[in-house]
């Protein structure tokens, strides 16, 4: 079994289409076709059902599958290894983060690590907090920059890099902005805008109102943050932000004893082989953290 008719087998497992598993490894159908036929023959077994334009595994393909991968992943932390011998930054380094954070936090970091590093490949992937945590845990990633969990990520390690205060925003037309003393019983008679129930922001706003035997009154959950921003805009109800994305189309309302803050940091996984790039993002934002350890 060779390693790209591997790599073809789990990228059409992932994505159910050869087309589209064609396309992300950079090939074509024909060739990513004959690869699967080879692995077939080799293993004689079909790996794939193809009915219609759908394409699921066979009982022989799920049990390829975890196989498949962990060889892969042997052999990426394999290549690492070696490379790292060499003592170069170099090569490729697989990032997760969100676009929050990709738009707010990182276009420093990364101009600095590119500056330092220009013979590093970036491979930077703008996915969910939640989701960052799989795909490290799968070795699909070597790093997430995101929204830290709310208890131990172990056997995951977090390295707290930035606070991320949080605001309760509305329109500026909201009736709430007509009131002069706010609480969160109040809130709960009107309409909410958060995350999705899984996101570590809406757990946090959550136990909040728990505390109080209140609830969040969610009609509308989307995790992209400037969608949030859009629709607390049009007044279509409340929603916790980030402090920074406070500007002139939503205003901030005061309740007291909401001091609400999200840990923004980076994930890794110690059991996997980082690369030379990968030790260096860390190095750098450990820079960044004490950097703002000072500011503070």
């Amino acid at each position: 079994m060779d390693t790209p008719a591997l790599k073809a087998f789990v990228m059409i497992a992932e994505h159910q289409s050869f087309s589209l598993a064609a396309e992300k490894l950079f090939i074509t159908q024909p060739a990513i076709s004959k690869r699967i036929s080879g692995l077939e023959q080799s293993l004689h077994c079909q790996l794939f059902d193809r009915i219609g334009r759908n394409v699921v595994l066979t009982e022989s393909g799920n049990a390829l599958l975890p196989r498949a991968s962990s060889i892969l992943r042997e052999m990426e932390e394999t290549r690492r290894a070696m490379s790292n011998l060499s003592g170069e930054v170099s090569g490729a380094l697989s990032m997760g983060t969100s676009h929050h954070i990709g738009l707010h936090r990182l276009p420093i970091v990364l101009r600095q690590f590119t500056t330092q590093y220009p013979n590093v490949e970036m491979d930077l992937k703008f996915i969910d907090s939640e989701q960052a945590y799989d795909l490290i845990m799968q070795g699909k990633l070597e790093l997430g920059v995101v929204t830290l969990p709310l208890s131990n990520p172990s056997p995951l390690k977090a390295l707290h890099i930035w606070e991320d205060p949080l605001s309760i925003v509305v329109g500026q037309d909201h009736p709430l902005t007509k009131m002069k003393r706010l609480t969160l019983q109040d809130l709960s008679t009107h309409t909410a805008i958060l995350p999705s129930e899984t996101t570590f922001t809406r757990k946090l706003v959550e136990a909040l109102f728990e505390e109080q035997n209140l609830n969040a009154n969610v009609s509308i959950s989307t995790n992209y943050l400037e969608t949030i921003k859009m629709m607390v805009s049009i007044g279509l109800g409340w929603s916790v932000l980030p402090s920074a994305m406070v500007d002139n189309d939503i205003k901030k309302l005061i309740i007291p004893g909401f001091n609400v803050k999200r840990d923004l940091g980076v994930l890794y996984h110690p059991g996997h082989s980082l690369s030379n790039a990968a030790k260096a993002m860390l190095a750098l934002l450990n820079s960044h953290q004490a950097n703002n350890h000072k500011v503070d």
